[in-house]
């Protein structure tokens, strides 16, 4: 009989001495997920700005032109020839035949389009015809573009919509340094509120890439949360812009 209560008496000081580890355990663990918890509710959101000027390395110069008249086979004379001064011109300002595309000619009767209207066109033709260049010599089309004017003293009516544009074409190439810098000052910023708060930077939590702009130089243009965006093409040097925002873990 004593040794049977001596058996159920051991058996109570086992089971007790494991419910007292487990329970040890158990807050051990506890404690540990309300400290992550914790600590996954400390982090701080930074940004970090990263800009490069560069210089565009593609013109696209539409050149369009316009001619109207009653007389279709005098008409297309007159575009020929139209034709022949803005390509003379071109070379003239050091630009190559390879550079130079030629549209598709256009011809409107202004009699069969079949609009009513209460005054009859002052011609009856019009001829359309569009000259694109495409170099990445964009200082040799900046010079030409600005004499355009004598193509219009030689009768030349040039169309409203040519134009003069400017791209930079290299992003690929510059993205992963500014990527990184942008990382870097973001980093700064995060160090600087956490020693104001008392805390140490920890890991990363969550980092998003902004968008690459690609603006006038020195424009001071505002940069979104992601993707990409051109927002200017009049200049010849622009400023790629990214803002990269990144979320640091806090640790005290």
């Amino acid at each position: 009989m004593n040794s049977a209560n001596q058996s159920n008496r051991g058996g109570m000081t086992l089971l007790g001495l494991l419910l007292a580890i487990g329970l040890i355990l158990g807050g051990l663990v506890l404690g540990g997920q309300i400290k992550a918890t914790r600590l996954n509710d400390r982090y701080v959101t930074v940004r970090g700005l990263a800009e490069q000027n560069v210089k565009s390395d593609l013109a696209i110069w539409d050149l369009g032109y316009t001619d109207a008249g009653d007389d279709l086979p005098a008409l297309y004379t007159k575009s020929d020839s139209d034709k022949k001064m803005i390509l003379d011109f071109l070379g003239q300002q050091g630009i190559k035949l390879s550079e130079i595309e030629l549209g598709i000619v256009g011809v409107t009767d202004t009699q069969a389009n079949g609009y009513e209207t209460n005054k009859p066109p002052s011609r009856r033709y019009v001829i359309q015809q569009g000259i694109t260049v495409r170099t990445s010599r964009v200082d040799v089309v900046a010079g030409a573009a600005q004499k355009t004017m004598q193509l219009v003293q030689k009768g030349v009516v040039l169309n409203s919509g040519s134009g003069l544009s400017y791209k930079f074409t290299g992003l690929n190439s510059i993205k992963p340094d500014m990527i990184t810098e942008a990382t870097r000052n973001a980093r700064a910023a995060a160090d600087r509120f956490a020693s104001d708060s008392g805390s140490r930077v920890g890991s990363i939590r969550q980092a998003t890439q902004g968008i690459f702009s690609i603006l006038a130089a020195n424009s001071g243009g505002d940069t979104g949360e992601s993707g990409y965006q051109n927002n200017d093409e009049s200049s010849i040097m622009k400023t790629v812009r990214v803002v990269t925002s990144v979320e640091y873990y806090l640790d005290k």
